[in-house]
């Protein structure tokens, strides 16, 4: 589990081809505390620290999470956006968030407004219902809030501190971005698709 709430950037230095997936290992002051094992969320995508040297780390990416993630996308020198994973003494400053993807967006246009920078994301109109106004939503990792919504765009409005200690000052339009929607509107929706919240249940409550 994680919040989005972003606690280190990384730099890849180093991406090893595997049998349908890779191996990337990362520079950053993060490195110090993590352990052999540990989950780490790279630009919002859950994974597991297998080795780990002096200000490194090393993850490895298979075949499904390259297929649904912008992982794959990752060039020698791309800064990525790192959160260790939570525990019982973080506080939840940010929304649950799994590190489980589950589509990716595109950048469709970056405007700044006065301090904040508004950024445009369209996505797939099918995964409209999972996406409400002013609620939260994970994009590489980062826990934001939904500012403007249409039927397949949203925008987020990203104040300085953000901008300055995230990826998202290197983005630009065409940049494809990886989206978490709130687990808690997934479970609701799974359960009104399967029928387990009907009438009778909604009087029940």
């Amino acid at each position: 589990m994680f919040t989005g709430i972003i606690e280190n950037t990384g730099l890849v230095s180093e991406i090893i081809p595997l049998k349908g997936g890779l191996e990337l290992t990362i520079a950053t002051d993060l490195a110090d505390s993590l352990q052999i094992d540990d989950s780490v969320a790279v630009n919002g995508v859950c994974h597991t620290v297998v080795r780990k040297s002096e200000g490194t780390i090393t993850i490895q990416s298979v075949e499904e999470t390259l297929r649904k993630t912008s992982i794959g996308e990752l060039v020698k020198d791309t800064l990525v956006n790192l959160e260790d994973s939570l525990t019982m003494e973080k506080k939840l400053d940010g929304h649950v968030v799994q590190g489980h993807v589950d589509i990716t967006g595109t950048i469709q246009n970056i405007e700044e407004e006065g301090a904040n920078w508004l950024i445009t994301i369209g996505y797939s109109k099918e995964f409209a219902a999972y996406i409400v106004p002013r609620g939260s939503i994970t994009v590489d990792g980062i826990s934001l809030t939904v500012a403007r919504l249409s039927l397949d765009s949203f925008v987020i409005a990203v104040i300085p501190y953000t901008w300055e200690h995230t990826n998202l000052q290197f983005r630009k339009a065409g940049d494809r971005v990886n989206l978490e929607f709130d687990i808690l509107g997934k479970y609701v929706l799974r359960a009104l698709e399967t029928g387990f919240l009907d009438a009778k249940t909604y009087h029940k409550i």
